[in-house]
This record gives structure tokens, sequence and C-alpha cells, in this order.
């Protein structure tokens, strides 16, 4: 049977990896989101460029 000492000591060793996992994530997250910021600025961009090319001018 385990002890109490024993089940700490594991809690301790899983603790340890989960924080040094949790930093690699947040860096990964703002990649992920600085690349959607770019893709959404991009279709932006597009959306914007069909409506002037669409957009009837009289000059």
């Amino acid at each position: 049977m385990s002890t109490g000492k024993e089940q700490l000591d594991v809690d301790d060793e899983f603790t340890a990896v989960e924080a040094e996992d949790a930093e690699p994530v947040v860096e990964v997250a703002k990649t992920n989101l600085s690349k959607r910021r770019t893709i959404d600025n991009l279709l932006e961009e597009r959306r914007l460029q069909k409506q002037l090319a669409d957009y009837d001018f009289d000059l």
C-alpha cells in the first residue's frame, strides 16, 4: 500500500512537469494569434480591394 508521503512526492513531480510545459504553450498561442491577425488583415485588404474594383467611379 502507498502512504500519503509517496503520493505527495508523485504530485510534486507532475506539478513541475506541468509548469515547464505551460511556458511553450503560451509562446505557441502568441504565434498563432499573430498569424491569425495577419491572415485577417490580408483578407480585409482583399475584401476592400474587391469593393474598390466593383465601385463604379463617375469621374
